[in-house]
């Protein structure tokens, strides 16, 4: 896990700190308030408990990862922060707002034009070709046919993924597969991107990959990320760690 600090004071202490791993990460975004929090989530499926008071933020354009065993209530608590669920107990606040008393309707819109998503088998259409996969969000915001699909193009030659926009995604490798999910999560530049075990059907080289290009994709855009994952190599590429156990987020 990489430590993350506000500015250095010299450039010695910038080199002694970069030779030890250490990250001096931006002050200003240290500084300003949290994009997306929640506060005592708790949330159960039927008489099990998924989140028992879990509590997390997160500022602008940083890179979070959110880690923890299978069943420890990591994924449920992304989905309420993505407005996915709604908790049963606990407030979850997005731009000044209440995602958690939002209605359907308005949690929609949200998912819809201002987070992004990706997840861990990419979950493309089979139905549609490559770059109608990618243009889907847009598509879906009302954006004409010709203007979502000239808008997802550039994101193949910038994903490595030139020559591949006309293929479906059985004819697509894992690695693709998952570039091109990469690419709809981000085509409409949203605020926050959720991804949710990115690489976990991936092998490690490919994983490499897919990450290498979420993070830069990210940095580029200012796209602030929630990554859930159980693979400390994927949160190493993250600014800062959290770690969920038994429903609540305890480091």
């Amino acid at each position: 896990m990489r430590t993350v600090m506000s500015a250095p004071p010299s450039a010695a202490s910038a080199a002694a700190a970069s030779a030890a791993g250490v990250v001096w990460d931006d002050p200003e975004r240290l500084g300003s308030a949290p994009i997306l929090s929640c506060c005592d989530l708790r949330k159960s499926f039927g008489k099990t408990p998924a989140l028992r008071g879990a509590s997390f933020e997160v500022r602008p354009g940083e890179v979070v990862a959110i880690m923890g065993p299978s069943g420890s209530g990591k994924s449920t608590l992304l989905h309420c922060l993505a407005g996915i669920l709604t908790p049963d107990a606990g407030e979850v606040h997005f731009g000044g707002r209440r995602v958690d008393r939002m209605s359907e309707a308005e949690r929609s819109e949200l998912r819809r034009e201002t987070f992004g998503f990706v997840y861990q088998f990419g979950q493309l259409v089979p139905e549609l070709i490559a770059e109608e996969n990618v243009a889907l969000p847009l598509l879906l915001a009302g954006r004409s046919r010709a203007e979502a699909i000239a808008a997802a193009r550039p994101w193949f030659a910038r994903l490595g993924l030139e020559g591949l926009e006309g293929r479906r995604s059985g004819e697509l490798s894992g690695g693709e597969s998952q570039r091109v999910a990469l690419a709809r999560g981000l085509v409409a530049q949203p605020q926050v991107l959720f991804a949710d075990e990115p690489t976990g059907s991936l092998d490690s080289l490919a994983g490499e990959v897919v990450m290498d290009l979420l993070v830069e994709s990210a940095r580029q855009l200012g796209t602030t990320v929630v990554i859930v994952t159980h693979e400390p190599r994927v949160a190493a590429y993250a600014d800062r760690e959290c770690v969920v156990r038994d429903g609540r987020v305890v480091a």
